[in-house]
């Protein structure tokens, strides 16, 4: 069954046009159909493609120790991804000593229900390995091939300012207490993991040679650090936090975070602002973090603030990272290409309709009173 979207404006690659688009057989293409809903007054964007976001977390353990049926719950996280006009979205997912929902345990329950669960958008699990965790080559690079995993991030969460000289570690007893921990435990086994420095290297190196068809990323670099990681071949940085690291990052790519983008700012003082990056060109996608709404006031700040026209800022959430990601199948709205679309009211701000591989999703409002 395929659906005839007409009478709303449709972003093409240079601005919004009048116009209308087939959705058939999962796909992008003209002519009619045998359902018709007509978008007169929205606009029809290509799905917006998140390549990081962890605000899945509160559908999955709404409060702390209470760990819902992951499967049942991935179609709440469904739910509000296709709300906020998502069609492709990587859950960002701890594999860490950090322990509880961070945990390699709770790593391979996630991706074994992400695996089995009978979604109708593109959800996939982002991996964020931390660098220390270098016993751990086996499990890792089995739960990626096990469950399909394309895109890993190494991360580095040891406070190791504090471990090296001696002080109490910063929010300790908060994070032991999500950890399951005692503090006492959970520091001496951070110091534990900071003698394995010399290792992190060759653990990187190792993950890189076993799984070379994965994408890789690194986070949170400065300017050392993204040397570092260039130079061991992987080309993704994930939320730089100077000018300098994304300038470095140039030709390779570059991921900031569109609650940076909304707020002005990073909530990380010193950081540098997504807004100014974007403005000098340096910033590939933008991803959604830890608020999914964030893409859409992205998308509207940086119009607002004469920094990209719609069709610039629009590229940052859905081709852009479709692109660095290898899917040339998404992101833009094209003849062929896999029938994706957001329909938005742009006075109220609002998704009012998301189709995933030419299926509804999520209909609101008046476009619902619509369908015939």
């Amino acid at each position: 069954m395929g659906w005839q979207i007409t009478g709303g404006e449709v972003l093409t690659q240079d601005g919004l046009a009048e116009g209308g688009l087939t959705l058939d057989h999962g796909l992008i293409g003209t002519g009619p159909a045998s359902r018709h809903l007509d978008a007169t007054g929205f606009w029809v964007l290509p799905g917006i493609v998140d390549l990081h976001g962890d605000a899945f977390e509160r559908h999955l353990a709404p409060r702390r120790g209470m760990v819902a049926d992951l499967g049942a719950n991935l179609d709440f996280v469904e739910g509000e991804l296709a709300a906020c006009g998502i069609t492709t979205a990587w859950l960002a997912q701890f594999w860490s000593w950090e322990g509880g929902m961070r945990g390699p345990e709770f790593a391979t329950r996630l991706a074994r229900a992400l695996q089995a669960a009978d979604l109708r958008l593109d959800m996939r699990m982002q991996l964020r390995l931390e660098t220390h965790m270098t016993h751990d080559l086996g499990p890792v690079c089995d739960l990626i091939r096990e469950t399909g995993i394309d895109y890993l991030v190494f991360n580095d969460h040891l406070p190791h300012k504090a471990l090296e000289t001696g002080r109490k570690p910063p929010r300790l007893n908060g994070s032991a207490l999500k950890a399951g921990r005692s503090p006492e435990a959970h520091h001496e086994m951070m110091l534990a993991l900071k003698t394995r420095d010399p290792e992190v290297d060759s653990f990187v190196r190792a993950i890189l040679r076993a799984l070379p068809d994965l994408r890789f990323g690194s986070h949170d670099d400065d300017a050392d650090l993204r040397d570092i990681w260039a130079g061991r071949g992987v080309r993704i940085s994930e939320f730089p936090v100077s000018h300098a690291a994304a300038s470095k990052a140039q030709d390779q790519a570059v991921i900031m975070g569109a609650p940076n983008v909304l707020r002005g700012g990073s909530h990380n003082r010193g950081s540098v602002s997504a807004s100014d990056l974007v403005a000098e060109g340096l910033v590939d996608a933008l991803a959604s973090d830890y608020h999914y709404p964030a893409m859409i006031g992205a998308v509207f700040a940086l119009i607002e603030r004469g920094i990209c026209d719609l069709a610039q800022a629009w590229r940052l959430v859905s081709a852009g990272p479709a692109r660095m990601m290898g899917l040339e199948d998404r992101g833009r709205l094209e003849m062929g290409l896999r029938g994706d679309v957001v329909i938005l009211c742009p006075e109220r701000r609002r998704v009012m309709g998301c189709f995933a591989a030419g299926r509804p999703v999520f209909l609101s409002g008046e476009l619902a009173e619509r369908l015939n």
